[in-house]
């Protein structure tokens, strides 16, 4: 193994691979910019997180997910896989406090009561959980569960 490290802007080694050997999962695309004067936009950051989470490396996913909803706060869908990242990689109070933010900017999102249900549940909080798993059936049509 060699002991030379090549880093991108963000610290990103390139020399890093998978415990299985593989090539981690968001180097090509990080690498595709390495030699050029590529300002990361918040779709290429976006697109980077989306392989991260692919691959299961939640705390890396979070963190790049974090600067994306800093700088586009109002994309459900970034700040729900944003939650998501947080869920896996057992941060659950950054998680519920996600949540909080989406279910109260879109009531119907399903998915987000579904996680803030079950990001409660993990934290040891049943009684709290119960609404929002109970809001999370009757959105997704199973009412004889309500």
């Amino acid at each position: 193994m060699s002991d030379f490290k090549v880093h991108d802007t963000t610290g990103y080694d390139f020399n890093a691979y998978q415990p299985n050997g593989e090539v981690a999962a968001d180097r090509w695309v990080t690498a595709t910019h390495l030699f050029d004067d590529h300002v990361e936009t918040p779709a290429d950051k976006w697109e980077r997180a989306q392989l991260l989470f692919e691959a299961r490396d939640y705390v890396k996913a979070a963190q790049l997910l974090a600067e994306v909803v800093a700088e586009v706060p109002f994309q459900t869908d970034l700040c729900l896989l944003l939650a998501r990242a947080y869920y896996h990689s057992a941060q659950l109070g950054k998680a519920e406090a996600q949540l909080r933010v989406i279910v109260d900017r879109d009531p119907v999102e399903h998915y987000a009561h579904l996680l803030l249900g079950r990001t409660l549940e993990r934290q040891g909080r049943p009684e709290e959980a119960a609404p929002w798993l109970r809001l999370a059936a009757a959105f997704g049509g199973e009412l004889t569960d309500v």
